[in-house]
């Protein structure tokens, strides 16, 4: 059974930094491409950024790039999302979703992960 495990949400000021972790279990982790989604109250899930499963190649939402760094530890089986210079709108619940690689990767697109954490809290204070 899979299983996904966000942890290093909080509380922070505008400005400052948080390392999202997503512990994975239950599967072979370097199969797998991997991304982050958020929720913030009355919107929709959206992506933030993916990588695929080797590292090699990694995917960005506008509204983060420059600002948050995706990377994974295939030894480890857990991937992280360094977040700087947040935001009063990077506010959310942070989900992170697992996907087998195949040959075509939708990165940004919910519904093609078949895996979900239970997401971790973000809150960024201005």
């Amino acid at each position: 059974q899979v299983q996904l495990v966000e942890s290093g949400g909080g509380l922070v000021q505008a400005g400052g930094s948080l390392r999202l972790s997503c512990a994975a279990s239950g599967l072979t982790f370097s199969y797998y491409n991997m991304g982050w989604f958020r929720q913030a109250p009355g919107n929709e899930r959206e992506f933030v950024a993916a990588i695929v499963w080797s590292g090699g190649s990694v995917y960005y939402a506008d509204s983060v790039k420059g600002r948050f760094t995706i990377s994974r530890d295939n030894a480890k089986n857990t991937m992280y999302l360094q977040m700087n210079s947040l935001k009063p709108e990077d506010t959310a619940v942070y989900y992170c979703a697992a996907r087998a690689r195949d040959a075509r990767f939708d990165y940004s697109r919910a519904p093609i992960y078949t895996s979900w954490g239970q997401g971790t809290q973000v809150t960024v204070s201005s």
